[in-house]
């Protein structure tokens, strides 16, 4: 897997390669980019799939110990990676963590063609939900996420409501999610590292002017949200499809949270229809 040296530190990503447009696909807090492996599958084709895997917890390497790992932070990161990969007119594709609005806000977005935002935090909803505010009671108690992570090395614990049980309606297959947590339970600096970002939800009128953004961002842009989700409510796809000026809202049954587990083909299908239109 190829790396790239950025100012928070070294962060790996998949490039499938080729002459296609390019589709960064990005993903949320204590995962990495194996979540997006079967739409990449669905895409690779026809389209340049760029995954990086973001400092939320599954990477494997820590970073620098001044890093900006906040909200505004992270977006910053994901501007830079797009920068240092000269990578230009790009679709950017979000599930689970909610970017997309402060990237919007902060006035990063000259890379960017085309967002697709499925099923992520919204307007005030940081931290998300049950398993949101379970992770921020963890992560303030000292030794807290080390002890989540580990307890998360059982299988039965992954399918609580308050772990990971909401978000997704089938569980994700057992040596995913042991790779997605191995980082936290062995690494004392990468439980640092999220703990800065699980820690930095700025006030909820910051929050809301960051989602009030995007009603600039004038360029195509997808809205997919899961019917059942139990952690992004519905009404927030809704509402996010509002706000964006050329937004489309589909709304995928039989699926929580990370849709790219639960309905990767419908996924994949959206995006495919999304990315042969118009720009």
């Amino acid at each position: 897997m190829p790396e790239l040296e950025l100012s928070a530190g070294t962060i790996d990503y998949q490039d499938t390669g080729g002459d296609g447009p390019v589709v960064v696909l990005l993903h949320g807090v204590a995962m990495d980019g194996s979540l997006w492996r079967h739409v990449v599958a669905g895409l690779r084709d026809d389209f340049r799939c760029v995954v990086p895997t973001l400092p939320l917890g599954g990477h494997r390497r820590p970073m620098r110990p001044d890093a900006d790992l906040s909200i505004l932070g992270v977006a910053r990161l994901v501007d830079e990676f797009l920068g240092r990969l000269d990578l230009s007119d790009v679709t950017l594709v979000l599930n689970d963590w909610g970017g997309a609005q402060s990237l919007v806000a902060d006035g990063r977005t000259a890379r960017i063609g085309r967002l697709v935002i499925t099923s992520c935090e919204a307007f005030d909803n940081y931290p998300p939900g049950l398993p949101g505010s379970n992770l921020v009671t963890s992560a303030r108690l000292p030794g807290g996420l080390a002890l989540a992570f580990n307890l998360l090395r059982l299988k039965p614990m992954r399918r609580l409501p308050v772990t990971w049980g909401w978000m997704t309606k089938r569980p994700v297959p057992p040596e995913i999610m042991d790779a997605w947590f191995r980082p936290l339970v062995s690494s004392a600096e990468v439980r640092r590292d999220l703990r800065k970002y699980v820690l930095s939800t700025p006030p909820e009128a910051e929050l809301l002017t960051w989602s009030e953004a995007l009603r600039t961002f004038g360029r195509p842009a997808l809205v997919a949200w899961a019917t059942e989700d139990r952690v992004m409510p519905p009404s927030h796809g809704r509402r996010l499809a509002e706000l964006l000026p050329q937004a489309k809202l589909v709304e995928i049954a039989d699926s929580y949270t990370l849709i790219p587990e639960d309905q990767p083909a419908v996924l994949t299908a959206h995006l495919r229809d999304f990315l042969d239109g118009p720009s």
